[in-house]
């Protein structure tokens, strides 16, 4: 990333808009404190309440502070949250980053994740600090592989005890998008 601090762009999907989070959107990361798996994966804190949410959603802005990365809010065509998504950055300056994302349970099968992933990725491809976007999925998580698959990501093989879950090594999918920089420098052969 450059040495200033950068903004978070507002991107627009077909079904959602990726946004900063707000106060506002307390609720759904209350909802998503009550899924039996997004705290264990993700920041969102077990069986939060207003203040928890709140603190959550401070952590967010904090990442783009830091330099961590990038934390959206997920929002439909009304402008209410649906879920978390973001683009953060492996240390070290190896040109990688990460994404993940989270839908509430309420607003799954409805498509917001597979265009939320393919707003995100399309945006993150063109960065000039990356070569490469990595997202890890369970094996069993198939919804989440299909909808990665669905967003241009390749599958390059499966990563054993690679994550902890619940205090339990798991094996997790690696799925890989180059950015335009890295597949035009492949296929020059630099």
């Amino acid at each position: 990333m450059t040495s200033s601090v950068p903004s978070l762009p507002t991107l627009t999907g077909e079904k959602v808009t990726l946004r900063a989070w707000r106060r506002s959107d307390t609720a759904i990361v209350v909802e998503a404190s009550q899924d039996p798996l997004i705290p264990q994966l993700t920041s969102v804190p077990t069986n939060s309440d207003e203040l928890a949410a709140l603190a959550f959603i401070e952590r967010q802005h904090k990442r783009l502070h830091d330099r961590a990365g990038y934390a959206f809010a997920i929002a439909d065509h009304d402008d209410i949250a649906v879920g978390h998504i973001g683009l953060f950055f492996i240390p070290g300056g190896s040109g990688r980053a990460s994404a993940g994302y989270w839908i509430a349970s309420s607003r799954r099968r409805q498509g917001l994740a597979r265009d939320a992933l393919t707003t995100l990725t399309s945006w993150a491809i063109t960065l000039e600090e990356l070569d490469r976007v990595e997202l890890y999925v369970e094996p069993w998580n198939e919804g989440s592989w299909r909808v990665t698959e669905q967003a241009g990501y390749e599958r390059e093989g499966l990563l054993r005890a690679w994550k902890q879950v619940g205090g339990q090594p798991r094996d997790m999918y690696m799925y890989s998008r180059l950015t335009r920089r890295a597949s035009v420098a492949d296929v020059c052969g630099d």
